[in-house]
């Protein structure tokens, strides 16, 4: 099978969608209810493709993976805890259809991530994941990202997560 990373379309944002619904239901239907839990709407999805760069992950042409990155911190994020440096990138919303999950679709984002962060230019990509049993604390550990912090934003608490650009 072949995989495939690129920018999304205006035209994928309805299959952009019903990816994180499908993936915030498997959350809550494993974990329960949490913040993880939401309805992505198209018109929201659309509005994110202005504020950000989307990414789609494709495995023998199916959408299987998304995610988002952007020069903007997000609300949750707190600077105070990530290593400083002028030209921060955000990675957000990432998700993998709960299908394709465990086949390293996700490992594979984070590598075209890195690749397309390193070149944009940026000096460190951050990321925040939820501190609990629906987070992907480990995930983000296992595949070498660095552990920086943990804070509560809105009463969710958070891990945050950085990898700096070899190059920078």
């Amino acid at each position: 099978m072949c995989f495939s990373f690129e920018a999304a379309t205006t035209a994928e944002a309805g299959r952009l969608s019903e990816l994180h619904i499908a993936v915030a239901e498997d959350l809550t239907r494993q974990h329960g209810a949490g913040p993880w839990t939401s309805r992505t709407t198209t018109r929201g999805m659309l509005y994110a493709m202005r504020r950000s760069k989307v990414f789609v992950a494709r495995q023998a042409g199916e959408i299987v993976g998304t995610l988002h990155l952007t020069t903007r911190k997000p609300w949750s994020i707190n600077t105070a805890y990530f290593t400083e440096c002028p030209r921060p990138l955000y990675l957000i919303a990432m998700a993998v259809d709960p299908k394709w999950q465990r086949q390293g679709i996700g490992r594979r984002c984070l590598e075209a991530a890195r690749k397309i962060a390193w070149s944009w230019p940026a000096d460190v990509i951050r990321l925040d994941a939820f501190d609990a049993e629906a987070g992907a604390g480990p995930f983000y550990s296992k595949c070498g990202w660095t552990e920086v912090g943990r804070a509560r934003y809105r009463n969710t608490p958070l891990i945050y997560f950085e990898q700096l650009n070899p190059q920078a």
